[in-house]
């Protein structure tokens, strides 16, 4: 049976007794994450983490299609349930915030964490888009990992992002091409923008909690988003957080995340 690749955190001598899945953005890896996962469970060693590759993605094997929003959900729960280690709470920033959301509602984990993604139905498009075209234009190969950076930048990018894009090259017939595979990857962002899972926050399944957190400096979540949001909080199981720093909390404000993750957890 294939399985996602994945990184585990623990710090615990005798072991974690609770498990924090931690589902990365589009074009990420689990290993994005790992410096916040360390530096968590240090504070908290009765957790550990397990940071997933999501299909498509980092070092996971190949995956029959479709390519959806479910197939996550149901990759993850076949870890979880291989690794004999529940998904006791679940973590997801952007892309992953979906999915996070998917999985609360199939397996009612005690805290879901969507961290800057929103629930709503959205029309395609943005920087995950124009950077699968990016992939699309430029399949490579390229003598080395600098080419595909300047590519990426040539469109317009950020250094930074040309830099993080590049973590999906691998070395195949004395070149670098895109482990991502563009049609794949475009029916999986097909389906997370059709998706909409406010019924999940409005009606959080028991004992549930929701943590939702916003990056001050994103425009992510629009304002009709964080007033839903805020009306769900009366429930007493859904909670609005803001952060300062931009869609990538993890490295613009990763104490502060950290910090309110294991307050909360």
């Amino acid at each position: 049976m294939s399985r996602p690749f994945l990184h585990q955190y623990t710090v615990a001598e005798a072991g974690p007794r609770r498990w924090l899945y931690v589902l990365h953005g589009i074009y990420g890896t689990g290993r994005n994450w790992a410096s916040f996962a360390r530096r968590l469970v240090a504070g908290r060693p009765e957790w550990g983490a397990v940071l997933v590759d999501l299909r498509l993605h980092g070092h996971s094997p190949s995956f029959e299609p479709p390519h959806t929003l479910a197939a996550c959900v149901h990759d993850v729960l076949e870890l979880s349930e291989s690794l004999g280690r529940p998904v006791d709470a679940v973590l997801g920033h952007s892309f992953g915030g979906k999915a996070a959301l998917m999985v609360a509602a199939a397996a009612a984990p005690s805290q879901t964490w969507v961290i800057d993604a929103t629930p709503s139905r959205r029309s395609p498009g943005g920087g995950a888009a124009r950077l699968l075209n990016v992939i699309r234009r430029h399949p490579g190969p390229f003598a080395t990992r600098r080419h595909a950076v300047a590519a990426v930048e040539a469109e317009g990018f950020a250094a930074h992002v040309a830099h993080w894009l590049a973590a999906n090259l691998v070395f195949v017939d004395a070149g670098y091409r895109w482990r991502l595979d563009p049609d794949a990857v475009e029916e999986l962002l097909a389906d997370y923008f059709r998706r909409d899972l406010w019924d999940v926050i409005e009606t959080p399944a028991p004992p549930s909690e929701i943590h939702l957190v916003r990056a001050g400096q994103s425009d992510i979540l629009s304002a009709d988003d964080i007033g839903r949001f805020r009306a769900a909080a009366p429930s007493g199981r859904v909670h609005f957080h803001a952060l300062a720093g931009g869609h990538w909390l993890h490295v613009d404000n990763p104490d502060g995340l950290r910090d309110l993750v294991a307050e909360h957890l």
